[in-house]
């Protein structure tokens, strides 16, 4: 077969039509949006939640969409409807005051999404989870008249490799009492060998790596301990505490899971355009100007 000469004429131009503005953004993957915002038909206008992560430099947010950062939410033509959100920058308040996008962070916030939703939703007490982060593979099953809450993980363009952040996030919210979907091999401690390792999963959603790490740099550089952990050493955390630390932390968010509701800043307004003069100040400027002009002429004249 010959080679074919690629015309791109006027005709082909015409034609030619551009892709989505999110996907020339290469912000969205919209082969994994369309299949998890898609309903069934014969489930008419029941909205597909989705469990939404996404990392920042300095944060993990979590929501519950109904099709859009830790968020659940789900899809409407006008746009997601975001049900519930969570941000490891409210782990602060529940004894996390450093390293908030580490993986022991991430398992934290998705556990206060999924706390969080079900109280919002009245089925905190039907379902608690899994009470003690012990690694082990939990799913969510039926219990009384209401069914889990049920949602889909959207990692949106994150790398689905086995032990990534964006699991430890989906495994905080399973253990929260949300059923999500999904398999043991893609959290940290699987491989095809030796199959799944509860223990080793569990120290990593308790930080011990952290403090692993503490330790070593500690012995081998103390100038790089004190410049790489200076935030850990701040708040007077060390390798012994890291732990307990985030034990705590799953407790306190468990007793309280509600969104903190800070009371509105009364905002005074700068103003940067001159204020309009009003009738009288007017009047009095014309009234200063005939004065300032009248003692002019009566200078000129004495002269």
């Amino acid at each position: 077969m010959g080679f074919v000469k690629v015309v791109k004429n006027k005709a082909y131009f015409k034609r030619y039509q551009v892709k989505l503005k999110r996907r020339r953004e290469g912000k969205t993957d919209y082969y994994a949006r369309k299949r998890l915002t898609v309903q069934d038909k014969n489930k008419y206008n029941t909205p597909k939640y989705r469990l939404i992560v996404r990392f920042t430099n300095r944060d993990v947010i979590a929501q519950v969409s109904q099709a859009t950062l830790l968020q659940i939410a789900y899809s409407r033509i006008e746009g997601d409807v975001v049900v519930c959100a969570a941000y490891s920058h409210e782990l602060p308040r529940y004894g996390i005051k450093v390293g908030l996008t580490n993986y022991a962070s991430a398992y934290a916030t998705g556990l206060l999404l999924a706390r969080r939703h079900l109280l919002n939703i009245g089925l905190a007490e039907t379902y608690k989870g899994l009470e003690e982060a012990n690694g082990d593979d939990y799913n969510v099953e039926k219990e009384g008249e209401r069914a889990p809450f049920r949602a889909v993980l959207d990692v949106g363009l994150a790398r689905t490799v086995t032990g990534a952040k964006v699991f430890a996030v989906m495994k905080g919210v399973a253990d929260g009492g949300i059923d999500v979907p999904h398999s043991e091999t893609r959290f940290f401690g699987y491989n095809s060998e030796t199959k799944y390792n509860a223990e080793a999963h569990r120290d990593r959603i308790l930080g011990k790596h952290v403090a692993d790490y503490m330790t070593l740099l500690k012995e081998q550089d103390e100038e790089a301990y004190k410049r790489h952990f200076s935030r850990f050493i701040a708040a007077n955390i060390s390798a012994d505490d890291i732990m307990d630390m985030y034990k705590k932390a799953h407790e306190a968010i468990r007793k309280n899971p509600a969104r903190e509701i800070k009371e509105p800043k009364e905002i005074t307004k700068k103003r940067w355009t001159a204020k309009k003069a009003s009738l009288a100040v007017r009047k009095n400027r014309v009234k200063n100007k005939k004065a300032y002009l009248k003692m002019l002429k009566a200078q000129q004249e004495a002269q």
